[in-house]
């Protein structure tokens, strides 16, 4: 039985050793660098009905945080809480971009959807942005 030997150079295994010890945090910086890209966009996006009002203190970016399920390091982006709108009524900030987003068909009120949120994950810039983290973070370890 023929056999195969090889013996990588000390240098390219310190290296990949460094990429395992750090992964957590370069893919934390990744996604925190696709999360601020689409919360600019979403910012950029918005009905200017939502731009003017208090609902834009319920946009948030999640912590980077790990999933139980997958091991996957996520980072959200998403509205969250409660605003007052403008008969100072509380109201879901979730409800009301979902409508913005869907639209209701409601038979007193008719609001057409004005999509926003969907408009806001460019996949080129996204990508873009977490490949730029990544290089960084990986002290150019990660490269192309």
């Amino acid at each position: 039985m023929g056999s195969f030997k090889v013996q990588l150079p000390t240098e390219i295994i310190r290296e990949m050793e460094s990429v395992a010890t750090n992964y957590e945090k370069i893919f934390g910086g990744m996604t925190q660098a696709g999360a601020a890209v689409v919360r600019s966009m979403v910012e950029s996006n918005v009905p200017e009905a939502m731009r003017s009002s208090d609902i834009m203190s319920c946009l948030k970016t999640t912590v980077t945080y790990k999933t139980p399920s997958d091991d996957g390091i996520n980072t959200k982006v998403a509205f969250y809480g409660y605003f007052n709108n403008e008969k100072g009524v509380k109201t879901p900030a979730p409800l009301v971009c979902n409508m913005f987003e869907y639209g209701s068909s409601e038979a007193h009120k008719n609001y057409p959807k004005q999509p926003f949120m969907r408009k806001s994950f460019n996949k080129g810039a996204i990508t873009s942005a977490m490949m730029k983290a990544q290089r960084e973070l990986s002290g150019g370890l990660l490269d192309e």
